[in-house]
């Protein structure tokens, strides 16, 4: 008897350190996720920025009514077509981040259930 005790302790020992493994593996790239959903609305903000400000010298260079229309499609046009295509990426991102953080919860409940 004793010595299954014994067993149990160890057993539930190692599988508590895989579980806190694999949690903290789950951690990290839940990190590396969010470290590179910063870093691409970041660099989102810049050409906004920079679009903005283009945008802006253009109108101020303008001569007529329809040159400021003209401007001011082409500025919504570009900001509509970059807006959707930056939510296609954030949502890649997203989507990446969550699929590589579960794996080693799924890595981890798989090999217990063996």
């Amino acid at each position: 008897m004793p010595e299954e005790i014994k067993n149990l302790g160890e057993e539930y020992q190692r599988l508590s350190m895989a579980g806190f493994d694999a949690a903290t593996r789950s951690f990290g790239e839940m990190n590396r996720g969010l470290q590179a959903l910063a870093a691409e609305m970041t660099d989102c903000s810049k050409r906004t920025f920079e679009d903005v400000f283009h945008a802006w010298e253009q109108f101020l260079g303008a001569r007529s009514i329809g040159q400021l229309i003209e401007i001011q499609s082409e500025y919504a046009r570009k900001a509509y077509d970059t807006y959707t295509s930056e939510m296609s990426k954030l949502a890649e991102i997203y989507v990446a981040t969550v699929r590589n953080a579960s794996k080693p919860i799924e890595q981890a409940t798989s090999r217990k259930a063996v």
